[in-house]
């Protein structure tokens, strides 16, 4: 197999479980040292180890998105341990189904400061780093195809991946001159545990029998057949870490089996 990302560093935020870490795994096959960041610590230790006794390289660390010198730590970390920073994957993200009229200002900000804040600090504080490294970089954003439609189940979740798009667009035009190249996933329906809290959640609000019917009925509307599962986003995102995708910036690429064409 060719390793495409030897040498490189990457960053990867919500990575001890789910698409995240399925992105982590993804770039450390492909050579390069990953950091494995998230709220939850342990279960960032957990992936790094896995990733290292497979044979990659990787190390873990604590990262809350919203707190702007926990990032800066995050990547101090990777910079001093890997010689630098050549990816920042900013994937951390928390997901809620409510009615719109029953959305308080603490659920807002929820959903908005870690989707759309933390994004935003992301790309901030990787740009700097290389910016100061002088040999540009890739960053690459999680938002959603969610953040090209609004559902009434989702206002906010969708007004956060909304933001996440704006500001990879923002982003590719400002760091464009810097050869930092920006873009965006847009994942549909996958098959994680934060869809499990989406279950719940319209359940709860009455618009389904059972908590799993949400994920049935939404998944069969995939032209090809399924529901995603968080290995279907690592090929792109490999490709966009990589120098294959040199030429691409301000994209906002989605891969959702074919729900939504945009």
């Amino acid at each position: 197999m060719q390793k495409t990302l030897e040498g490189r560093s990457a960053i990867v935020t919500g990575a001890a479980r789910g698409i995240g870490e399925a992105l982590a795994r993804e770039l450390a096959t492909h050579g390069a040292q990953v950091m494995v960041a998230d709220i939850n610590e342990a279960g960032a230790d957990a992936v790094a180890r896995d990733i290292v006794r497979a044979g990659g390289r990787a190390m873990a660390t604590s990262v809350d998105v919203t707190r702007r010198e926990t990032v800066v730590k995050m990547i101090d970390q990777a910079v001093t341990a890997f010689g630098g920073l050549d990816c920042m994957v900013n994937n951390a993200g928390v997901v809620q189904g409510k009615a719109l009229m029953s959305i308080t200002e603490v659920e807002w900000h929820r959903i908005m400061d870690t989707n759309a804040l933390g994004v935003l600090i992301g790309m901030q504080e990787a740009a700097k780093v290389m910016i100061a490294q002088g040999r540009g970089g890739k960053i690459i954003n999680t938002a959603s195809i969610a953040g090209k439609q609004g559902y009434r189940e989702l206002a906010h979740y969708c007004a956060s991946k909304a933001a996440v798009i704006s500001l990879t667009q923002a982003a590719a035009k400002d760091f464009g001159p810097h050869k930092i190249n920006v873009n965006a996933i847009c994942p549909g329906i996958v098959d994680t545990d934060m869809w499990k809290v989406l279950g719940d959640g319209f359940h709860k609000e009455g618009w389904t029998t059972d908590p799993g019917q949400a994920f049935e009925a939404q998944s069969a509307l995939a032209v090809l057949g399924r529901a995603s599962v968080p290995r279907d986003l690592a090929g792109i995102t490999r490709f966009l870490a990589s120098s294959e995708s040199d030429f691409i910036t301000g994209q906002s690429i989605v891969v959702d089996g074919g729900m939504a064409f945009s």
